[in-house]
Order: structure tokens, then sequence, then C-alpha cells
């Protein structure tokens, strides 16, 4: 191998090795901090409900309840949306109106968080209220719509988790289906399929990439924190109610690590943030994982 190839190789395996060290330095930061509380509660920490700062006691349940219940309500919203607009575009969408489609969807991505959230406080949350109001009585009486009517709750939440994670989804659905052969669609026509089946066949002979884009949305949603915060209505109780104010792990970081007066306090925050960054990192993991085997099943096709 000639000097300069080699100098060029190495120049960028050190950008790439800097990245591996930036994530793992995160890590190793987080646990190293958090080390104060992983001692004093074990799992404990993860299994209560109590947090009282004022009283050293910090119980992490009801945020992860939150973070969870907030993503899974949120990606069970989005993902049909976000695969029928990738459907459309890639499949249906006249050549003159797919670009102008595409960039609209890639300009929500590009919103700022804080927009998002500023637009929950007083366009979402007051629709929220109105239905809650509307809603019948013997509906209001089951635990799942149960809760005070203000509007912020897991509902605002869960549905501005929706229209956040809907362009991550679709982005990645729609280069998906791009890789789905064009001769698989045009056997399937050849078949006597409709247009609904050879979408169908492609959607099916894409699904690990699907899957993979579905879960790179709900990494996303887990990580959310302004736009959640601003709507979900920050309490820490673990409730089934759409409408009953929760918390998430990402939300009470950004709330109270400002306020954190004792070691034990920010510890018991940084823990949370530990926790968070595994469970995010490793869904991501999974999510690319997915893809780059999607990826690797086009040629090997081509190839046969």
């Amino acid at each position: 191998m000639r000097s300069p190839d080699l100098g060029f190789r190495l120049g960028i395996g050190v950008f790439a090795a800097a990245l591996v060290a930036i994530v793992a330095g995160i890590g190793a930061t987080l646990a190293n901090d958090s080390w104060l509380s992983l001692q004093r509660f074990g799992l404990n920490f993860w299994r209560t409900s109590n947090w009282d700062p004022v009283a050293g006691e910090f119980g992490a349940l009801p945020f992860i309840w939150g973070t969870l219940y907030s993503s899974v309500l949120a990606l069970l919203i989005a993902t049909p949306v976000a695969l029928g607009i990738a459907v459309f575009i890639s499949e249906l969408c006249p050549h003159w109106l797919r670009a102008p489609l595409i960039f609209l969807t890639e300009l929500l991505a590009a919103i700022p968080s804080i927009v998002y959230g500023l637009w929950g406080i007083f366009v979402l949350v007051p629709v929220v209220r109105a239905v809650e109001l509307t809603m019948p009585e013997s509906l209001r009486t089951l635990p799942l719509f149960s809760g005070p009517p203000f509007g912020v709750g897991m509902l605002a939440a869960a549905l501005i988790l929706a229209i956040m994670v809907v362009p991550f989804t679709s982005a990645v659905a729609r280069e998906v289906l791009k890789t789905v052969p064009m001769t698989q669609r045009e056997a399937a026509y050849a078949l006597g399929a409709t247009r609904f089946e050879a979408i169908r066949a492609a959607m099916f002979s894409a699904r690990t990439g699907i899957i993979g884009a579905v879960m790179l949305g709900f990494g996303r949603a887990l990580g959310e924190t302004m736009a959640v915060t601003m709507v979900i209505g920050n309490n820490p109780q673990v409730a089934l109610s759409l409408f009953a104010p929760q918390y998430t792990m990402a939300a009470v970081i950004a709330n109270e690590f400002t306020e954190a007066a004792n070691a034990l306090y920010m510890s018991a925050l940084i823990e949370i943030g530990l926790v968070l960054f595994v469970i995010t990192l490793l869904v991501n993991l999974m999510s690319r994982g997915l893809i780059w085997s999607m990826a690797r099943q086009v040629p090997a096709r081509a190839a046969a």
C-alpha cells in the first residue's frame, strides 16, 4: 500500500476512533458521577416511586414509566402516518409533487424542539382539554380516560412526540423502500397483482428495514426533552390515564438539574441520565443494525 493511501486511511481512522471515544467517554462519565446513587439505592432506585429530594429518597419508576408510555403511544400514532407518507412518496406520488413533499417532511425534522413545545402549549393542549371535556362521562370513569381536564398530560406529550417522530421514520422508510428492486414490482404486476398488492409485497420485502426505521423513531422519542417537558404536566406518578400529568426521564433532568443542592440529589439525576443514555443507544444500535441488514440483502438478491 502506498504511503499517501496509508496516511489517508490512518487519518480518517483517527476521526472514527474519536467518535467512539466520545461515546465511551460520555458513558464512563455518567457511570462515574452516578456511582453514589448506585451504591445508596441499588435496584430499588428503579422499582420505587418516592421522589423526595428533601428527605433524600429517590425512586425513578414514575420517570421510566412516563418515558416508555409516552414513547410507545407516540410510536403507535406516528408509525401508520409515517409509513403512509413513505409509501405515497416512493410509490404513488406524481413526479412534480415528490420534491416538495420530501422538503416539507424534512422541514418538520428541522423545527427546534422548543417551537414544538410552544405550539403544543397554545394549540395542542387546548384541543386535548376540549376533547376531554366533551367526552362522555361513562368513558371518563375508565382508568384510561380519567384525570383532571387540564389539557397537559400523557396524551398531549404523545401527540407532540408523534409529530416529531414522523419525519425521521418516514425518511428512513422511504429510503428503505427505494432499495427494493423495481423488477420485483414488475414481476408482481406480471402475475396480475393490483397496485396495492405490489406495494404490500415491496413493504414485506423491506420489512427488516422498515422495522429499523420505526425503532429509530422510537429512539428519537425516548430522548426528547423540551417539547415533552412543556406539555406532559411534570407530575411523578405511575398512571394509566391518557389525561393525567406525568413525567419523563429527560424532563426531570431538565427541570431539576439546577436545583440539585447536594451530591446525592445530583447523582440520582445523573443515574437517570445514564439509563436513558444506555436505552437510547441500544435502541438506535438495533435500528441501524436492521437497516444495514436490509442493505446487505439487496446486493445478494441482485446477484441471485
